[in-house]
């Protein structure tokens, strides 16, 4: 079987996880060949369930296998990445590295891994349902053509973005990496809202729910900014008025901003932590 022009001839992960699992399965619905993937995973577990659901070959440790990887993918945890670089490398050196682990800067990917190709993304987790965000950084060492086989990978997830400068993947991962906990936290609010006004819990989280898909539908549909967008559906003095005016009032988009800017702190201390 031939594997699609967009992506890699064989593709190699370093970690096993939601992350890896969400790649693998879109890169197989686009076509990519199961055996040209290649997955290694500590865990015995873990293996098993990728063999099962996907059909690829899943390894306890980096052998000579590798070296048929076209891409790594390194979708381990922070803590672990310095490790598995270390042993993963002396045979991926050819390869091109893209990074799904966060908080790892791509000096230090490169400097672990004896390679400056190394592409670094923040996906969020509605990857999992083929509609994540991704953010996309390389360093100069990647060409265009190693951009454009990141391109055909991480479009499998959903949509992505590149951005010029590493830093501004902290931003990144302050809006779209966390902001899939920051919409759950307002489901649960409009929910228990809706429960304490009557309606039962099922009907409460499916109006939730669907009011949030069809704004940001009709917001991704519109070329109106989103300001526009919400005056439009709030009349002075209706009911729409009534509640928009409270959360200005209370300060609640300045809070939800500082919020932001908390996660963005927290993920430049991360880089500063498991980056050394």
């Amino acid at each position: 079987m031939s594997t699609p022009a967009s992506l890699p001839r064989a593709i190699a992960f370093v970690g096993g996880g939601n992350m890896a699992s969400a790649i693998i399965g879109g890169l197989i619905a686009q076509g990519l060949p199961a055996e040209r993937i290649t997955v290694v995973e500590p865990f015995e577990a873990a293996r098993d369930a990728l063999r099962s659901k996907f059909g690829i070959e899943a390894l306890p440790s980096a052998t000579e296998a590798l070296q048929e990887a076209e891409l790594v993918v390194w979708a381990t945890k922070p803590q672990t990445f310095k490790d598995a670089a270390y042993a993963v490398g002396p045979f991926t050196r050819h390869a091109l590295h893209l990074s799904v682990a966060a908080g790892i800067t791509t000096d230090s990917v490169a400097q672990w891994l004896g390679t400056g190709r190394v592409v670094r993304a923040m996906p969020n987790t509605p990857a999992l349902v083929g509609k994540g965000m991704t953010g996309l950084y390389a360093r100069a060492d990647v060409d265009a053509a190693g951009r454009t086989l990141v391109d055909g990978v991480i479009a499998s997830t959903g949509q992505f973005i590149w951005v010029a400068q590493e830093g501004q993947l902290d931003a990144v991962t302050a809006l779209s990496g966390s902001g899939p906990a920051y919409v759950f936290l307002f489901l649960e609010a409009m929910t228990q809202a809706g429960v304490d006004m009557g309606l039962p819990q099922a009907q409460a989280y499916q109006l939730a729910v669907a009011t949030f898909q069809g704004a940001s539908e009709l917001a991704a549909r519109s070329d109106e900014p989103a300001s526009v967008l919400r005056e439009r559906v709030t009349s002075k003095g209706g009911t729409t008025h009534a509640a928009i005016t409270h959360m200005q009032a209370t300060q609640v988009p300045e809070h939800f901003v500082q919020a932001m800017r908390n996660a963005e702190s927290r993920a430049k201390e991360l880089a500063a932590e498991f980056g050394k």
